[in-house]
């Protein structure tokens, strides 16, 4: 054992430069491992690992505190199957003015607000994502999940008017409950100061059950709750089963190209640490040699290199193991973000696991080349490692050197692979994989770029004007939300005043390009058990720019257009007629194209007139603006609020991207740097594994006349045809990947997808994309090659 011990430790210090790189390949492919499983494992169920994180609450309640005190309230804790509560904490649900720094005007948005002291709690523990709690009454901090989240920023004032002094609410952080117990937050003083109300109102009680799996189960627990509490103590109830089904759905959107990185992290991982290893070994081969000369068994051998190698593995798969978890932390919270859930974190096991299985894959990558190269003899072994078998390379050796216009050095570079078939084939691989994650990473980014452009209309229509008094926002249909009645009524749309002074501030501004006024409603459909939402149009509004996945935009009466859920619930197609109705008045309409639209309900794009014939008297609700050439349209949606400041209750800008467009893009992009990094490593090992074999040549090489400048050439061109092989096969492969993963996303989110969405590649982006495999070669190679150049000839002569 001490003989093992000090050759390997020879080892170790004759090839300190192959020991680091051992290290830093095995660092980062743990690191790129630990992640990548993190991502699998949080990809299959986050809102349970979220619920669990944030302690979340089965039942959120809605009580009286007229019809139940404090002390009632808190002796719940005993009532049947309780095992935990939280609160009371007091409530209302206000009205208020929201004005968002940069934004003109103001919205009318209905806020369900809940008074605690801190975001932690034994339940409910929320996950403060930007800025602080308040800190002072006139703070609040908004909910992620809360209305008109996409447009509220830091700093933006909610105003109540309906309140004693008009009160003002500046935002001041936002955060993340797991089941949507809140739109906002605020310090408990705030709410009798905003409700009206003095020790009266509604209080929020969270609840944990010892049995609540089911929706059954949770009645039950309700029914128990109720009996424990005086009659009319409790309002309202909301299960945490129906946040989970909801957050489900948004979860299948995003899981798909998150597997699709971390299946590719881990396989790159796989190969190349197989590869460093039994490279290094093989690279050793005439040291096993020498070894075996001096009385060494095959048995002593492979506990040599594999303690050789070993040793550097291990301190990179710790190093890579802390690595991982602490690029962890930004990258799920990405996730967390894209997921809709509060937190996410590695777990435990995924943090043992994964060294332990690198280490073991370095073990095995080391035995299996020592055990071949320790059962020849001593001559063969020496002989074996002075320089590759015979029948490897000198054919493309002698084939390159008939180039006469190819410099030298760049024909023996290009030569240089086949020497080692097997290592080149595993580095190739690995920047296949590289250029693939490239691929597929820059398709999906543009693909959803154009999905989020198609469904906010940005580009085409960034203005939605408001009228005075059309209550907005007043929450996203979130599971969870408690929204209580007594707030004001919502206007049916514009008056024939706001409608005409509109109608003359759109008319008169120079900025402003085209304009429709727009109304929702709701019909009835022959089939359909769920009334179809309407978004109907008074005018021509071709130019909005709605995205058709067939057929095309209704033109004309008896036209409309449709969206997937609307096709997959009826079970008609484009081209079908079907009938709308309110019950009273109907009309026949033909479905003119299938288009794509944000509502995973059924919905309905008609013309306003044949809505009129269906349902009289409606009013806009709200005018659809696009601007026109170098116009800004924040500068237009001041004019238009300054110029009808009676008529706009708000002027809605539509940003260019918002949080969670950033939050997927921001995610691609960490995830593609990383498997580059990875592929770069790889590649890095290769090329110094040839150096370290070839040092003599290289020596010979300088000693008749090679430059610095064409040993770098030498060791660039080594991996530079690998490189642009691997990434022009790696650019089909990406475009595969895509294509079969935005599907499956689309699917989730129950529509079809438009050709323009799919089709994310141009003919020069392939071209782009195909030198991503070279570029990445290059860069890797870049290094070594450096040293090189510098490396003096008498050192590369006496190397062994």
């Amino acid at each position: 054992m001490k003989a093992i011990i000090s050759a390997a430790r020879g080892g170790l210090t004759g090839r300190r430069l192959q020991a680091v790189v051992i290290g830093l390949v095995v660092l980062a492919c743990t690191a790129a491992s630990v992640l990548a499983l993190g991502m699998l494992v949080d990809s299959q169920s986050p809102f349970d690992r979220g619920f669990a994180a944030q302690r979340g609450a089965d039942v959120t309640a809605d009580m009286s505190r007229s019809a139940a005190s404090a002390a009632q309230l808190a002796a719940t804790s005993h009532a049947s199957g309780v095992t935990a509560v939280a609160g009371p904490f007091p409530e209302a649900s206000v009205t208020g003015q929201l004005a968002v720094p940069g934004v003109s005007g103001t919205s009318e948005t209905q806020v369900h607000l809940v008074g605690r002291s801190s975001p932690g709690g034994p339940l409910d523990d929320l996950t403060l994502t930007q800025g602080h709690w308040p800190t002072a009454p006139d703070q609040v901090v908004w909910s992620e999940a809360g209305p008109a989240s996409g447009g509220i920023q830091l700093g933006a004032t909610l105003t109540f008017t309906a309140a004693p002094g008009s009160p003002s609410l500046t935002v001041v952080g936002f955060a993340n409950s797991v089941t949507n117990t809140a739109d906002a937050w605020v310090l408990p003083s705030e709410i009798a100061v905003l409700s009206g109300h003095g020790s009266a109102g509604q209080a929020q009680m969270l609840y944990r059950f010892s049995r609540a799996s089911t929706a059954a189960q949770i009645n039950t627990d309700v029914a128990a709750l109720k009996a424990a509490l005086p009659a009319g103590s409790v309002q309202s109830t909301a299960s945490y089963l129906d946040v989970a089904n909801s957050e489900k759905s948004n979860v299948a959107i995003w899981a798909p190209f998150i597997i699709a990185f971390g299946i590719i992290a881990l396989v790159m991982s796989v190969l190349i640490v197989a590869n460093v290893v039994s490279g290094a070994v093989v690279a050793g081969t005439t040291r096993i040699g020498v070894l075996k000369s001096i009385g060494f068994t095959p048995a002593q051998v492979i506990g040599t290199y594999v303690l050789q190698v070993a040793v550097p593995a291990l301190a990179g798969c710790v190093v890579g193991a802390v690595l991982g978890v602490l690029l962890s932390i930004p990258i799920l919270s990405q996730n967390a973000n894209v997921y809709g859930v509060g937190s996410l974190s590695i777990p435990l096991w995924v943090e043992v696991l994964v060294p332990l299985a690198i280490l073991a894959l370095t073990a095995v990558g080391a035995m299996l080349p020592a055990l071949r190269a320790g059962r020849m003899s001593a001559t063969q072994a020496i002989a074996t490692g002075r320089a590759p078998r015979a029948a490897h390379g000198y054919l493309a050796h002698r084939l390159l050197g008939k180039a006469r216009r190819v410099p030298r050095a760049a024909t023996i570079g290009l030569a240089a692979p086949f020497s080692r078939p097997g290592r080149t084939g595993v580095t190739a691989v690995a920047i296949v994989f590289g250029a693939v994650a490239v691929t597929f990473g820059t398709g999906l980014s543009v693909s959803l770029d154009r999905v989020y452009s198609d469904l906010r209309l940005s580009d085409t229509a960034p203005l939605r004007v408001h009228p005075m008094g059309v209550l907005q926002s007043g929450g996203n249909g979130q599971p969870g939300k408690q929204v209580h009645p007594g707030g004001p009524p919502v206007s049916p749309g514009a008056t024939p005043a706001q409608a005409a002074a509109i109608a003359r501030a759109l008319n008169e501004n120079p900025g402003v390009a085209h304009w429709v006024p727009e109304t929702d409603d709701q019909v009835s459909v022959a089939g359909l058990s769920e009334q179809p939402q309407v978004t109907a149009f008074d005018g021509n509004a071709s130019w909005t720019g709605y995205a058709m996945i067939k057929g095309s935009w209704y033109s004309g009466p008896g036209t409309i257009d449709v969206n997937t859920a609307f096709l997959t619930d009826s079970g008609d197609s484009v081209g079908s007629t079907i009938t709308l109705s309110d019950g009273a008045r109907s009309e026949t309409e033909r479905i003119a194209g299938e288009a794509f639209g944000q509502n995973d309900s059924p919905t309905v794009y008609m013309s306003g007139s044949d809505l009129a014939r269906i349902h009289p008297g409606q009013a806009p609700d709200q005018y659809y603006v696009g601007v026109k050439p170098g116009a800004d349209p924040q500068s237009v949606a001041n004019e238009l609020s300054a110029a009808a400041s009676t008529s706009i209750g708000g002027i809605q800008v539509t940003p260019n991207d918002n949080a969670e467009f950033l939050a997927v893009i921001s995610l691609i992009a960490l995830l593609t740097l990383l498997l580059i990094a990875v592929a770069g490593l790889g590649v890095l090992n290769t090329v110094v594994l040839q150096l370290r074999e070839r040092v003599h040549d290289l020596g010979v090489f300088k000693s008749v006349g090679m430059t610095p400048r064409q040993a770098i050439a030498m060791v660039v061109c080594s991996v530079s045809l690998v490189g642009l092989v691997a990434g022009i096969v790696a650019v089909p492969l990406g475009v595969l990947v895509h294509n079969g993963v935005l599907p499956v996303m689309a699917n989730a989110a129950s529509t079809a997808l438009p050709p323009s969405v799919i089709s994310a590649y141009s003919w020069w982006g392939y071209i782009v994309l195909a030198l991503a495999g070279l570029v990445i070669a290059v860069v890797a190679a870049l290094g070594p090659a450096g040293w090189a150049a510098r490396t003096r000839t008498a050192f590369a002569l006496r190397a062994e």
